[in-house]
């Protein structure tokens, strides 16, 4: 069998057609809207080679080792020949122009491929072979053929060598369906992407989806709350060009937006409501939450393709959102993936950064691209167009530097680093996780506004009422106006260890060469910057909390011990206590401040372990000037003897403590947060760290002292439904997170006062 109808196939059928194909197929059979096609089967791609008798040439061409990028590179181009040089046996050709003209002789169709091992559980395979828009006739057989070739592109074979496929035994179907000629589409998530709540995503742009996958235009952004069945927010871009079928050639071609759609709303409510319909009942067919794309064309909407989220029950509540599999349009152009961990998308030149000395290369706009960074490397950050690392998670100091200055940024790449390479022009979607070719969203003048207004606010914003504070969490000072545009209630976190690190030099080092009134000058400089931004709403500050390797890379490092686990040893308060002449320089730059009339400033501890600590660091505060009784001042929460202890350290006289989710988790539940082989075991919602941080608070409303959250922990939902639940005083999130955060605020306390209400 060389064709098999969309309307015949189903879920069964994934070896004939593909998961691509069968998906559709199902989608056909339940009444959902799919345009008409047919599958050009698996069967028919297998007696191509066979009856070509190219199988055998083409399976010794690509018996490589899949890590010589040369041998690599090669094979994928012997392949190609084989498959694009071979005749057509006359009985397949027959059968598919066949029904190619059962669709319409002057049909206009999408080709997309369909392998056999695509958009599965366990291995989707996405983004790896071809599609083809607004094909005709007369190059239908030439498309099938290329998509039959993309089975074997580098990354595909790598992949599938990776996974543990027998390239002999994967086959490749090929979807060929009637072309919709969209006036809007895009793509949905059924559910959110990394926590599971029913909230649907909508990206949406004019004309044809390629546009929105491509990267070529900043899309419209939208959720819609399931439950409630109301749209919950909008974000609209300044949409420039879109992608269309030109009316005398019939190509898909890029053309600039009329200047009136540019900032209109591509969606509205009803159509927002019409897409969360749809998207439940594929979602409900399947049994799980669905990736879902979609174009609507005369006022219909129709789905092209539908596939599992697979990174809920992965990441959900510790890590970011690896991308779902990548949208038809931009599937050979991928070049790395991983996790999105800072929104916006960004198009430049690549720059590996190895090692310190190398980041004077980047240039404004570049791609940096290193194993993991450091905060030495933030003044090269602020320069980039976006980063890309090998390691790290939306915990590690990438994810989070990245966010707040607005660059886009994919982390845990793995390959980053092996993969790309100086000069090359890529694509970086900090959205959806992944890198891809530049050639295909070339960067231009107008890109800059697109980008800002994909990566975040970029003025002020009305914040819903809430009795719960809501803050933001500010790594450097140079993020302090973006922060404060999102209508925060304050700052929660500000990292000194990030003005100290960034100098380059240890403390000590760098009073013995600039003295310490200098250094004391250092900081206030920085915290003075977020101070002003945020005035008069109070920016709680955390006193140095830099482990021993952190040290060891600066200037005069080299006398820093050398510890086996660092996040165990010798930092935060204890640190601190043990070097009361560094610890005073950092409080008399909190006195300073307070001289100078900035009475928003908090002072906070880090690492606390019981009242003792939190006693002898309030001596070192009176020992510089500053009253305990007359500045706020507070300890975190970041181990569960600091949680057992919580009484003591009320008693020793805090206004606040504030819980850090990143530590309090990996010491209770003895799992690293940075270690990729524990990072399953990771988990900020587990009943044993909940329950430290609810009776913490219960102690803490009983000596009248307030509560807070800033670990990474405070932007998922469910953790802010639990402690809002548990009345902590506020939640300080990653600035991207705010706005979000604020809206469940609202949502929680709404709740607890009609509970109350009802009873």
């Amino acid at each position: 069998m060389s064709v098999a109808w969309l309307t015949a196939v189903g879920a069964s059928d994934i070896d004939t057609v593909g998961g691509k194909a069968a998906s559709l197929g199902e989608l056909t059979e339940h009444g959902l809207p799919i345009p008409d096609g047919f599958t050009v089967t698996a069967g028919a791609y297998r007696r191509f080679i066979t009856e070509t008798e190219i199988a055998e040439e083409l399976f010794e061409a690509i018996d490589i080792d899949v890590e010589d990028s040369r041998a690599l590179a090669e094979a994928e181009q012997q392949a190609r020949k084989l498959i694009l040089d071979a005749p057509w046996p006359d009985e397949i050709r027959s059968d598919v122009l066949s029904a190619f003209d059962d669709l319409g002789e002057d049909s206009v169709v999408a080709v997309r491929s369909s392998a056999t091992a695509e958009d599965l559980p366990d291995a989707s395979f996405a983004g790896q072979q071809d599609t083809y828009l607004n094909i005709t006739r007369e190059e239908l057989l030439d498309r099938i053929k290329r998509c039959w070739a993309s089975l074997f592109t580098q990354r595909a074979l790598y992949y599938r060598e990776e996974q543990g496929f027998d390239h002999a035994e994967v086959d490749i179907a090929v979807v060929v369906q009637r072309m919709v000629d969209a006036d809007k589409s895009g793509v949905l998530f059924t559910s959110h992407p990394s926590t599971g709540e029913r909230q649907l995503t909508v990206e949406a742009a004019w004309g044809l989806g390629e546009a929105v996958v491509s990267g070529s235009v900043s899309p419209d952004h939208y959720t819609y709350d399931r439950e409630t069945d109301a749209v919950e927010s909008v974000t609209v871009s300044t949409k420039k060009v879109m992608h269309v079928r030109d009316p005398e050639t019939g190509e898909t071609v890029e053309t600039e937006v009329p200047e009136a759609k540019r900032d209109e709303r591509v969606l509205s409510d009803d159509e927002l409501h019409d897409l969360s319909e749809i998207g439940e009942l594929v979602e409900e067919h399947y049994g799980e939450p669905q990736d879902v794309e979609w174009a609507i064309s005369n006022g219909s909407i129709y789905l092209l393709q539908s596939r599992p989220i697979t990174t809920i029950d992965a990441e959900a509540g510790d890590e970011g959102t690896k991308t779902a599999g990548t949208p038809d349009g931009q599937d050979d152009s991928v070049l790395v993936d991983g996790l999105g961990a800072s929104p916006g998308t960004a198009t430049g030149t690549v720059r590996v950064v190895g090692t310190l000395d190398q980041l004077d290369k980047v240039n404004q706009g570049d791609i940096i691209v290193t194993e993991m960074t450091t905060p030495d490397m933030v003044p090269a950050m602020k320069r980039a167009g976006a980063l890309v690392t090998d390691e790290g998670g939306m915990t590690s100091h990438a994810a989070i530097v990245s966010r707040e200055l607005g660059v886009p940024a994919v982390v845990g790449a793995e390959t980053g680093t092996s993969t790309l390479t100086d000069d090359q022009l890529v694509s970086v979607d900090g959205d959806r996780g992944i890198v891809a070719d530049g050639q295909q969203a070339p960067a231009s003048d107008g890109d800059a506004e697109s980008q800002q207004s994909a990566a975040g606010p970029s003025g002020p914003a009305a914040k819903p009422m809430t009795a719960t504070d809501v803050k933001v969490n500010v790594s450097i000072p140079e993020a302090a106006e973006r922060a404060a545009s999102t209508g925060a209630d304050g700052v929660g976190l500000l990292r000194m260890e990030h003005m100290v690190l960034s100098t380059n030099e240890t403390p000590a080092h760098y009073v013995a060469n600039h003295g310490e009134d200098a250094f004391v000058s250092s900081l206030v400089d920085g915290m003075r910057t977020v101070a002003e931004a945020f005035y008069p709403r109070p920016v709680r500050i955390r006193t140095l909390d830099a482990p021993t390797d952190e040290f060891r890379k600066l200037e005069g490092g080299e006398d820093e011990p050398a510890e086996h686990n660092p996040m165990l040893g010798y930092r935060g308060i204890r640190r601190s206590l043990d070097e009361p002449e560094t610890f005073r320089l950092q409080l008399r730059a909190f006195q300073k401040l307070y001289e100078m009339g900035y009475d928003n400033v908090e002072l906070m501890f880090p690492l606390v372990n019981d009242g003792e600590d939190v006693r002898r660091a309030r001596e070192q505060m009176e020992a510089v000037g500053i009253d305990p009784d007359k500045r706020d001042w507070g300890a975190m929460v970041e181990t569960p003897a600091s949680a057992l202890c919580a009484e003591d350290i009320c008693e020793a006289g805090v206004d606040f403590v504030s819980f850090g989710t990143n530590d309090l988790t990996q010491y209770t539940l003895a799992v690293d947060r940075n270690n990729g082989t524990v990072a399953d075991r990771y988990d900020e919602l587990h009943p044993a760290v909940v329950r430290l941080m609810r009776e913490t608070i219960a102690t803490c409303r009983d000596h009248d002292v307030a509560t807070s959250i800033c670990g990474q922990a405070a932007s998922n939902p469910k953790m802010i439904q639990e402690l809002v639940d548990a009345g902590i005083s506020s939640i300080s999130v990653n600035v991207d997170a705010a706005h979000d955060a604020q809206r469940e605020a609202k949502r929680v306390e709404q709740h607890l006062i009609l509970e109350s209400v009802r009873e």
